[in-house]
């Protein structure tokens, strides 16, 4: 997977969102010819026209981080994935060693006080436990204890401006345990002036789980597995993107997690339909878009799925000589980091 790396220093991965989310930088990528331009994000709608369509991702981050204690006193962590039908939870535990089926655990807030019980069961062919939670519900336990979880690049403790901070302005529906984070950049206001000049809004959820942050190891992407992610697009938004290509107009997917739920309902049938399904499609090069006509997404990790997806959309060459120019210039990486519109 040599042909998706590239160097990245280390200071230039964001560790702090900016103060103003629509301050950050902006690269215009123009995907047929490589054309490349600098600017802002509050720039946005200078690159959107009447009869476009934007299409956000609006699920809300979970605190899914909990720390705990192990019986004999040493330290456990639990990281929440997915809620299951009858109260537990899918979740990746550590050390995986120590927490057998059957193990039982002390919850402890940010001052290591004891704050509730999770008891480990049966274990997963994917690594992950089956968690429960015997004295709470498990909303409560996660808003008295949980901790927001910022991505390991992320190289510090999560504090109280996270909370809000790493979620976007229309995360409604909670889920997810990573930040579709091109949304992050986006305003009530920045959103209102683009409802102005005629560009339309529709929603989806899709969930995304700790998979995105793993790397593709294999030299061959179609050996690459992601994980299953709930997705869900309603009826309205359906109509919507319809809508939109009937017009000409473009449907514009802020983040990759927008543009996999888009690609796994359209390769179901088109025009697009209401769907609700797990999606684990991945998108790499070559790769056939049948509903997105543009992309706002953020910078990726090298070898990443995301990477590829962004690859496919935009050609690799062209994505990883803007990579090096935004290296170049300057431009903050990764979650809390700046962002591309590729058209």
């Amino acid at each position: 997977m040599n042909l998706y790396d590239y160097e990245l220093p280390e200071s230039a991965i964001a560790q702090e969102p900016l103060a103003d989310r629509s301050a950050s930088r902006l690269l215009v990528l123009h995907r047929w010819k490589g054309e490349r331009a600098h600017r802002r994000f509050a720039e946005l709608p200078e690159f959107l026209r009447a009869g476009d369509l934007l299409v956000v991702n609006e699920t809300r981050v979970i605190p899914a981080r909990l720390r705990a204690q192990r019986p004999g006193g040493g330290k456990a962590e639990i990281f929440l994935v997915r809620a299951l039908a009858d109260g537990r939870w899918m979740a990746l535990v550590r050390p995986g060693g120590r927490l057998k089926p059957g193990v039982e655990v002390t919850l402890v807030d940010a001052t290591e006080n004891a704050a509730g019980r999770a008891i480990v069961e049966e274990e997963h062919a994917d690594g992950m436990r089956a968690v429960r939670f015997p004295d709470a519900d498990s909303k409560e336990l996660l808003a008295l204890v949980g901790e927001v979880p910022l991505p390991p690049y992320i190289r510090r403790a999560p504090n109280e401006s996270d909370r809000e901070r790493y979620q976007t302005v229309f995360a409604r529906v909670p889920g997810a345990v990573a930040a579709p984070t091109a949304g992050l950049h986006l305003t009530e206001e920045l959103l209102a002036r683009l409802r102005r000049q005629g560009v339309g809004m529709a929603k989806l959820v899709l969930h995304v789980g700790p998979g995105t942050f793993r790397p593709v190891q294999v030299d061959d992407p179609r050996d690459h597995k992601l994980d299953a992610e709930w997705c869900s697009i309603p009826p309205e938004t359906a109509i919507a993107v319809n809508a939109a290509k009937q017009r000409a107009g473009r449907v514009i997917a802020v983040g990759t997690t927008t543009t996999r739920a888009l690609e796994a309902a359209g390769r179901s049938r088109l025009p697009l339909e209401p769907f609700e399904d797990f999606v684990d499609l991945f998108i790499h090069p070559p790769f056939e878009f049948k509903v997105v006509d543009a992309l706002i997404t953020n910078f990726h990790l090298p070898r990443s799925s995301l990477l590829l997806l962004v690859s496919a959309f935009a050609g690799r060459e062209h994505v990883l000589d803007a990579y090096r120019d935004a290296v170049a210039q300057g431009y903050r990486f990764y979650s809390y980091g700046d962002a591309m519109f590729i058209a």
